[in-house]
């Protein structure tokens, strides 16, 4: 039985910068275990290629429970299940949020998470290599870019965002979020730029970091009111092993598995876990709750071009050229231009985000369902929900997927699908907007079709909403009893020897896309553990 100091369990993005910056003491001995594989398949590296990882084994392709807002239909969940996590498998794109979103969290009593305290561990880890300025960094692990491929749309949707009143915005990590503006993403020469790939594969060779893929975590080791290790499974594996950590184990499984994993090991609401036969051991009712996740709604067009869109850029001669060149539309994300818009007060604070993509599809998680013919989609995002769902358990196996019920649009007050509504009305504009005239097929969208009244409206996002796949929140940082982490310290209340640190501590979503937080969790958690918090 091997010890180390610390024990990190996911090698998502927290996990990877978590085990690159306690690593940097050559004192201190990381163990960094992931349930997935050490993939080098080349699908997660070419960067238009992420809607082909939805469905294979990379992805933990989880599934909610019916949503009764959205017709019963059980909500496609991606989850990363490699090296790098999520970060293996998402659209790339580098946001931030905004700066009013960290000043919440301080305002719930999380202090020490304002916006100024954050901006250091952004550009700690970045490396930008267009924007130059006071909110960027430069020579970071994380390469950021503009996109190297773009579209005839993507500049005709940030005209038609114009045409709306959303002004241009060239920078929506800087000074202001609110406007249109191209998405700038993590690759890096043509290629993906993973949490794996720029944390951990750079440092592989550091003696005191061990890193061990498909070992999967069943058990925590609870001796008393401490943790002192992990059990778990390595694949094709029967018998069980144990790593035991002096100083405490590091949960970074992400929004799902980190309170899943908890409460496997009775820590969590001592009723709930006595109903599947778990023997509570620390009396947490806030684990699992507050589960919060960005929607966004499918609108698309058919497009009056042929092969401009993303719809056809898996073909032969750009995949010799992407080969040879590391260029071309496999090198860039599909997802291309982004806008953010407070759609009531037109504020610097917004409650929409469109993403929009040069390419198009009715199910946007199925590749096979793609058409081959040109389009583009834009997808208004309700950014700040007010509706709270939870993550539970199927039963007391650790084998079985976690229970996801994030209870989208299910505000006692109506205001999550007021916001969406709106955003559907303002994408419709977009869409149909004249800047699109020259591109699009039609002068009515096949997506949703007909007359846009409220009841089409309705239905329409009843129908076509999916998840953004940014959970958060069921391990939430704080100091209400719904609290699970401790804000200073990222330690598990009410027991010693465990830490937080991923998306699951923030109480609340931020405005924009999470990857980059979670990044800056990682770095900010680093520096407690090291400063002996």
């Amino acid at each position: 039985m091997r010890s180390f100091d610390y024990i990190i369990v996911g090698a998502g993005t927290a996990g990877c910068v978590l085990a690159n910056r306690l690593t940097e003491n050559p004192s201190i001995q990381v163990l960094l275990v992931e349930a997935g594989m050490d993939s080098r398949d080349p699908r997660i590296f070419t960067p238009s290629s992420y809607p082909l990882l939805n469905g294979t084994y990379m992805n933990w392709n989880f599934f909610t429970e019916p949503q009764k807002k959205l017709g019963g239909r059980q909500i496609y969940q991606p989850r990363g299940k490699a090296m790098g996590g999520s970060s293996a498998i998402n659209c790339m794109a580098y946001i931030r949020g905004n700066k009013a979103d960290f000043e919440n969290w301080e305002s719930m009593g999380c202090v020490g998470w304002s916006y100024a305290d954050m901006l250091p561990y952004f550009k700690k880890s970045e490396n930008n290599l267009d924007i130059q300025n006071e909110f960027h960094g430069q020579g970071g692990p994380l390469t950021v870019s503009n996109p190297s491929q773009n579209t005839i749309f993507g500049q005709a949707f940030i005209e038609a965002c114009g045409s709306v009143g959303i002004p241009k915005n060239t920078d929506f990590n800087g000074a202001n979020q609110i406007g249109a503006g191209m998405f700038q993403f993590a690759i890096a020469d043509g290629q993906r730029v993973t949490g794996a790939s720029a944390f951990i594969n750079p440092i592989l060779k550091r003696k005191n970091l061990k890193v061990i893929s498909q070992f999967h975590v069943t058990s925590l080791v609870i001796e008393g009111d401490q943790v002192k290790g992990i059990e778990g499974h390595l694949k094709n594996e029967k018998s069980s092993t144990i790593f035991r950590a002096d100083q405490d184990v590091i949960l970074s499984a992400g929004s799902f598995q980190s309170p899943q994993i908890m409460m496997l090991a009775g820590i969590g609401d001592a009723d709930y876990l006595k109903s599947f036969g778990i023997e509570n051991k620390v009396n947490l009712p806030g684990v699992g709750k507050n589960l919060s996740d960005h929607v966004f709604v499918n609108m698309h067009a058919e497009a009056k071009t042929q092969r401009a869109s993303f719809n056809a850029a898996i073909s032969v001669p750009n995949f010799l050229t992407y080969v040879t060149k590391k260029k071309g539309p496999l090198s860039a994300s599909p997802l291309e231009g982004c806008a953010f818009y407070d759609s009531v007060n037109q504020s610097d604070q917004p409650d929409l985000q469109f993403h929009f993509s040069s390419a198009w599809s009715l199910d946007m998680y199925d590749y096979k369902k793609m058409p081959v013919d040109d389009g583009f989609t834009c997808l208004p995002t309700l950014l700040k929900p007010e509706s709270r769902g939870y993550v539970g358990l199927h039963s007391k196996s650790p084998w079985d997927a976690p229970k996801i019920d994030p209870q989208y649009l299910t505000d006692s007050e109506g205001k999550d699908l007021a916001t969406l509504k709106r955003g559907v009305k303002l994408a419709h504009q977009i869409l149909l907007s004249s800047e699109f005239d020259h591109l699009r097929l039609g002068n009515t969208l096949p997506y949703p079709s007909g007359e846009l009244t409220e009841e089409l409206i309705e239905k329409h996002i009843e129908r076509a909403t999916e998840c953004v796949y940014h959970p958060i929140g069921t391990c939430k940082m704080g100091n209400d009893p719904n609290a699970v982490t401790d804000p200073k310290t990222l330690r598990v209340k009410g027991i010693n020897g465990l830490r937080v640190i991923d998306a699951s501590i923030m109480p609340d979503l931020v405005s924009g896309n999470t990857n980059s937080i979670v990044m800056a969790i990682g770095e900010k958690g680093s520096d407690l553990i090291l400063n002996n918090y």
